[in-house]
């Protein structure tokens, strides 16, 4: 079919053709023009789009899954069923330490370190730390904070788990056991993301959920002398809310070039102005940093 000025169509082309025209886009983009004729959207169904937004590196995934462990069936399932799976339930990996999934926008792979993958100091002391179990959490255990001074929380990973000529940023997933906390309105939180052997540029972070809003919970009034942090929070990178009913605070970005440098992420207060407790840590995120439209 052509149109008024000679031209072909594009919704005439074959279905092989848009599909392989749409791989060259993104899921996001995918999902659009699904809507836009009866020819794209059979075309958006296809493996030879969605194979193309999988990881490579799919397979070894897999292969570090625990057994049992897929939502799907790398042989039955469409890729496209497997790619949205892997968006929304996430694998876990490597003893079910790690956990990978895909970002629904652009397909680039996800990998949230869980606290037992984490080197947190005094984790293994009863006295400031505990390990427990929570319905909430895609690990099987998270740690919590019973009474601690100093919080000094590493991760690293290595960039070739995560895609390459992406700009990535790190969370920390996280809530409080109650409302009844403290510690966390007067300590602000030093947070340094980057590879290891280049320089990191420090940022500090909040990590109480409630910082805006001290009616939620008890009010812990700072030692005499002391300065309530809360008198200048502009600029400070506060916690958000996530879908999962989780908070998380970013706590810094890098550039991921290929290649298979070593990828660390490192949280610590130092300051031992007071004790703080109920903070329970999930994990830390590391995703890529995708621009709002």
């Amino acid at each position: 079919m052509e149109g008024k000025e000679g031209r072909t169509h594009f919704s005439s082309l074959p279905e092989g053709v848009i599909a392989n025209i749409l791989s060259l886009t993104t899921p996001l983009d995918v999902c659009r023009s699904s809507a836009v004729s009866r020819a794209f959207h059979a075309a958006a169904q296809s493996d030879i789009v969605w194979d193309t937004f999988l990881p490579n590196d799919l397979d070894d995934f897999i292969s570090r899954s625990k057994p049992g462990g897929l939502n799907f069936d790398p042989i039955t399932s469409s890729k496209k069923e497997i790619f949205f799976s892997l968006c929304n339930s996430p694998l876990l990996i490597d003893n079910a330490k790690k956990s990978l999934s895909l970002d629904k926008q652009s397909g680039k792979k996800c990998i949230m370190l869980g606290a037992r993958d984490l080197s947190i100091v005094w984790d293994d002391t009863s006295v400031y730390w505990t390990w427990e179990s929570h319905p909430e959490s895609r690990f099987g255990e998270v740690v919590v904070i019973f009474k601690a001074w100093w919080l000094e929380i590493r991760g690293k990973l290595s960039s070739g788990m995560l895609s390459p000529r992406t700009t990535y940023a790190a969370y920390i997933v996280f809530k409080m056991r109650e409302r009844r906390y403290f510690g966390f309105n007067i300590d602000f939180v030093d947070a340094m993301v980057g590879i290891v052997g280049s320089e990191h540029s420090v940022k500090t972070v909040c990590l109480d959920p409630y910082l805006d809003d001290p009616l939620q919970r008890r009010r812990h009034v700072p030692q005499a002398g002391s300065n309530l942090p809360t008198n200048n929070i502009s600029g400070l990178e506060m916690p958000k809310g996530r879908h999962d009913d989780w908070f998380e605070t970013e706590l810094g970005e890098f550039d991921n070039n290929g290649g298979d440098d070593e990828v660390e992420i490192i949280l610590k207060d130092l300051r031992c102005t007071d004790s703080k407790n109920s903070l329970v840590v999930q994990g830390i995120e590391i995703r890529p940093k995708i621009n709002p439209e």
